[in-house]
């Protein structure tokens, strides 16, 4: 039914930057980024409503990451300016059933489509 997927992912050093996009096919709603952080389980980094009005980040990439969205090409970018190595791992897209970002918008459990993910390496 709805399909997930998420590409741009790749190789950057330390301070470069890359865009990943995401498709939803299917739907409209609510999209947001994940990663799976070092040591600790996937956490949320930005959510962007249907209409961009509703807007969040993880603070620890606030100011360097920038997430957009584009409804007549049904797509969904995220920036990432001055990437660290610490970043490094997979970062997922997900989608919602929601035109606003849910309450607990960084919360896997909010989204039941996934994507397969898209590895992002930063090289010291």
């Amino acid at each position: 039914q709805v399909q997930v997927a998420e590409s741009g992912g790749g190789l950057v050093q330390a301070g470069g930057s890359l865009r990943l996009s995401c498709t939803a096919s299917g739907l409209s709603a609510a999209m947001a980024w994940f990663r799976q952080a070092p040591g600790t389980g996937r956490e949320g980094v930005s959510c962007i409503g249907r209409n961009s009005v509703s807007l969040y980040y993880a603070p620890v990439v606030k100011g360097r990451f920038t997430v957009s969205r584009d409804n007549d090409k049904g797509t969904v970018a995220l920036q990432m300016d001055s990437l660290k190595p610490e970043e490094t791992t997979m970062y997922y897209c997900a989608a919602a059933t929601t035109f606003s970002c849910p309450s607990t918008w960084s919360a896997t459990t909010s989204y039941p489509y996934w994507g397969q993910g898209t590895q992002v390496t930063v090289s010291s």
